[in-house]
């Protein structure tokens, strides 16, 4: 999917979150601010919200002089997604529906976005994700997918949402032992999507096939990802891809058997799904 006109003023308060996140002083931030309004004349209808965001991003990378923006709290979101492990953990094992309850977990880590335009609280999500229907449900698509595939890539999103990615993949290994499962992550930080470094500090380098993608966007864009990656999104029996990043890159689907797991952050995707801000989605096609 394509930008919107609603995309721009989103895009352009992000450099103000980004200000706040490394606490540029004033002059630094009305110079990120003032660069991206700048910049936002000249956004591309013809490109996906993330790969918009992508030029913007590297332009106040550029101007903070700081490679990674959101290092920082990128090791705090995975510090309070941790916290919520044993809890998660005791949940899916008490639960009559494994996957279902999985599912879930992993839609509940989707709330960790800093980009989007409307922020939930974490600990909210967690409390509440068991009790919340899909306001798009194809789970039991998905269920079925997965009870006949031998390969199945999930591509990640955000840096401590990969914590509920865990807990995800290893239940889906519990239930599914036949299933060689691939996780993908970023090419290079991003916002604050999950790159090599946080998924090999959660260990997901030991759990599962650990992917590089190659791709700089915040969202799994096909034309810029290594070989190995295009390779493997097309071959694989189930594609589940995490948060709305992905999902505006990747809608339409150019391939059946994918499930976009999300939770709607914003009025562009909600309008995109026929959904409302704050629907949690498992839809498959």
């Amino acid at each position: 999917m394509n930008i919107d006109e609603a995309c721009i003023g989103c895009i352009i308060n992000q450099s103000a979150k980004v200000a706040s996140a490394i606490g540029a002083d004033e002059v630094l931030t009305q110079k990120l601010i003032s660069s991206v309004t700048q910049s936002s004349k000249n956004f591309s209808f013809s490109h996906t919200p993330p790969e918009v965001a992508t030029d913007v991003y590297e332009l106040m990378a550029q101007i903070a002089n700081k490679a990674d923006l959101y290092d920082e709290v990128k090791i705090h979101s995975t510090q309070k997604a941790l916290s919520f492990v044993p809890f998660l953990e005791e949940t899916i094992a008490n639960s009559q529906d494994k996957l279902l309850s999985a599912t879930k977990v992993a839609i509940a880590g989707n709330v960790i976005d800093l980009a989007a335009e409307v922020e939930f609280d974490l600990a909210d999500e967690v409390e509440k994700i068991f009790e919340t229907d899909f306001g798009h449900d194809d789970f039991l698509k998905l269920k079925k997918l997965l009870e006949g595939a031998k390969t199945l890539l999930v591509i990640g999103d955000n840096a401590g949402e990969h914590i509920f990615d865990y807990l995800f993949i290893q239940t889906l290994q519990i239930l599914y032992p036949q299933l060689h499962i691939s996780y993908m992550v970023r090419g290079n930080p991003i916002i604050n999507d999950v790159t090599m470094k946080e998924a090999k500090e959660a260990g997901f380098d030991t759990l599962c096939n650990l992917v590089d993608s190659g791709v700089n966007t915040p969202g799994f864009v096909y034309e810029r990802a290594n070989k190995e990656s295009q390779q493997l999104f097309d071959e694989a029996d189930v594609v589940i891809t995490k948060g709305m990043g992905n999902y505006e890159c990747l809608s339409p689907s150019p391939r059946i058997n994918l499930c976009y797991l999300l939770k709607v952050k914003c009025g562009v995707v909600a309008s995109s799904l026929e959904k409302s801000i704050g629907d949690i989605i498992c839809k498959v096609v």
